[in-house]
């Protein structure tokens, strides 16, 4: 019952505080640009801290955002779209393989997983020579020698040694090669370690 009334009081303990802000001539009143009682007519103000000045927006200068109808925008986004369509597939498979329980630690991949993974990600790597040495057997799925609860996409090559690979360097590879214009904006946007 004492909440219930504390909840009522609320808003006439506001304009209480409200009144006496302004009675003593320390704070003037809030003003929201939604409310009746925000200045039409107050334009940008610059605020500053530390030094640094900033502008402050009114109402009447929303933000510049890109828009939709800006062809440069509008051309960004549709490659972007194409970009992520035509990697979806490996990176749903190389997702699943890596955090499923598809395959145990140290296990081979199946033909036609290993296949796609080669053809897909492994041909791209900026190092896939150096990676494969002197011959490639199959990929392993295990965890990383450093990072225990990591796991990767490891070559195994035809004379027993094995190494890691970077499923992230090989897309971000395959992307450079095929769409140069727009594959350093859609790395730095869509991968966490760009480069």
């Amino acid at each position: 019952m004492a909440a219930l009334l504390f909840l009522r009081g609320i808003p006439f303990l506001r304009v209480r505080l409200g009144r006496q802000r302004l009675a003593a001539g320390t704070l003037s009143p809030l003003r929201h640009p939604w409310s009746s009682t925000a200045d039409p007519t107050k334009v940008d103000e610059e605020v500053s801290t530390a030094g640094k000045t900033t502008a402050v927006l009114s109402a009447r200068d929303p933000p510049n955002y890109p828009r939709w109808d800006d062809p440069d925008y509008r051309k960004w986004k549709d490659k972007e779209e194409e970009i992520l369509r035509d990697i979806e597939a490996i990176v749903t498979l190389t997702k699943e393989i890596l955090h499923s329980d598809r395959y145990l630690d140290g296990e081979h991949l199946t033909a036609e997983d290993e296949k796609a993974v080669v053809e897909n990600l492994l041909t791209y790597h900026p190092n896939s020579e150096d990676k494969i040495g002197c011959g490639l057997d199959s990929i392993m799925v295990d965890r990383h020698p450093q990072f225990r609860h990591s796991r990767c996409l490891f070559v195994v090559r035809t004379d027993g040694g094995w190494i890691d690979f970077s499923y992230h360097k090989c897309l971000r590879a395959y992307i450079r090669d095929k769409y140069p214009l727009h594959a350093e904006r859609f790395i730095r946007e869509h991968f966490k370690r760009g480069s």
